[in-house]
């Protein structure tokens, strides 16, 4: 997951990233980070935690300059820990280098390995720290040319900002794994994770970075080349599903459309006769209103989110059931009690969540519980930038629909079929995964969305699992 952001050629560089950042806080809650240039010297400032409170006013005026790159941490390579915050920066022999990266590594162990041989020390237990090291081990002279000789070398899902006395450098995985954007504010250049970290600090969105393209943007303007060749476009199909945020942009589909449509969608193939439509918040909530639409059934807010749980917190006597989804998500005993109800959720991973849920609507009065899923069943792990359990964690693949439904307690369970998600990105999919992938393995398809964790094809190999 995780979320970049670049600003090159604003005098407030540092202040816009900042504010963007906080439009991608959905994408990385761990860490935050921002670094500037400045007279061919690069500043930074890492923490934990939100974007609100890693920075302060001080913070920001120690970051001069009008190049700023910016990140949000979900750690999926390396632990939750500030020497893996990013933006990473270093001095090496052809001067500062600074990196920000959204994605995950497939092949980062084995790299690595080869390093460390080689005498390599590392500082952090990040994938992204190997692109550090391929580059400033590549023998060439020009910025462009030393980041395509790394990215030759490693295997999987990035989208990359650098940030040098040469230019910033945007680049994205042949594949087009993660999303990538780039703008203009005011004669700036701005990249971004998402468009919605644009809208809130006034930039155009122009158009994606293309998948192996680099773009390098320097004071005399913007040099654009494709660095690698692109391969068979997988982008996350997990993106609208659940990623990024409803107002965004990404993969040409407006997120909130595409997300109403699975509820539509969803309503079509697993129908409940029920008296209200209910959404887990907040993820679910789009697909719920679609799901509603179809239905003909009133949808209601039953589930209220709280808005000040902090990341940790001290938790009571085990005398206290389930104490974590209470203090997330609390019922409204008026919209439940005596009705039969269809909870709506974007995807169910171990189930644990699912399971207290449907508890807590029954503890309320629901007469039913009718449970759908705006996504197919989560069967496989994903290696290129979910933190997704080991499949042996991922009920899905170890039950089948009517099993989980039991498991969860709820009266009927139904999830969106692949072929239904990928018509409601604009694409046929291909054919339906053959047996199901928790039974007879990878299941081929002809979709450009990538739904390894779906079917089990996984588009590039993985070397170090």
């Amino acid at each position: 997951m995780c979320g970049i952001l670049g600003v090159f050629g604003h005098p407030e560089a540092a202040n816009l990233t900042y504010l963007g950042l906080h439009s991608l806080q959905h994408r990385g809650q761990e860490s935050a980070g921002i670094v500037t240039l400045h007279e061919g010297r690069l500043n930074g400032s890492r923490r934990m935690g939100l974007v609100a409170d890693a920075f302060t006013e001080e913070d920001l005026s120690r970051l001069p300059g009008n190049h700023a790159i910016g990140h949000v941490r979900y750690s999926t390579a390396g632990g939750s820990l500030l020497k893996n915050a990013q933006p990473m920066w270093i001095d090496y022999v052809r001067g500062p280098l600074a990196i920000a990266h959204n994605g995950n590594l497939v092949n980062a162990e084995s790299i690595r390995r080869r390093l460390e041989g080689r005498g390599s020390i590392f500082q952090t237990s990040m994938d992204t720290e190997c692109i550090v090291h391929l580059i400033a081990q590549a023998p060439q002279d020009d910025l462009l040319k030393r980041i395509r000789v790394a990215l030759e070398q490693v295997e999987g899902a990035y989208s990359l900002l650098f940030l040098t006395p040469e230019g910033m450098v945007a680049v994205r995985d042949p594949n087009g794994f993660r999303p990538l954007m780039m703008g203009r504010l005011n004669g700036a250049t701005v990249f971004a994770s998402e468009t919605c970290a644009m809208g809130l600090i006034g930039a155009e969105p122009e158009r994606e970075v293309l998948p192996g393209e680099a773009i390098l943007v320097t004071a005399e303007g913007r040099e654009e080349i494709q660095l690698l060749p692109p391969s068979k476009p997988t982008r996350c199909a997990f993106e609208h599903v659940y990623f990024s945020r409803p107002d965004s942009h990404v993969f040409g589909n407006e997120v909130y459309s595409v997300r109403r449509k699975m509820g539509r969608k969803l309503a079509a193939e697993q129908p409940a006769d029920v008296d209200v439509v209910v959404p887990v918040p907040d993820s679910g909530v789009t697909a719920a209103l679609g799901f509603s639409e179809a239905l003909r059934r009133p949808f209601e807010m039953g589930l209220l989110r709280s808005h000040y749980v902090g990341r940790t917190f001290i938790e009571p006597q085990k005398s206290i059931r389930d104490f974590g989804v209470k203090l997330k998500l609390y019922p409204v005993r008026g919209v439940i009690e005596g009705r039969r109800v269809a909870v709506v959720d974007d995807s169910i991973v171990r189930g644990t969540t699912s399971r207290k849920i449907v508890a807590m609507l029954r503890q309320v009065g629901a007469a039913e519980v009718h449970f759908r899923v705006s996504s197919p069943p989560t069967r496989w792990p994903c290696y290129y930038g979910i933190d997704t359990p080991t499949r042996e964690d991922l009920i899905a693949a170890r039950m089948d629909v009517d099993e989980i439904a039991r498991y969860l307690g709820a009266d009927s369970l139904g999830f969106l079929s692949r072929d239904g998600l990928m018509e409601c990105l604009g694409e046929g999919g291909g054919p339906p995964a053959s047996g199901g992938a928790g039974q007879g393995g990878p299941a081929e398809s002809e979709s450009t969305y990538c739904d390894a964790c779906w079917s089990g094809e996984y588009s590039i190999p993985i070397a170090d699992r």
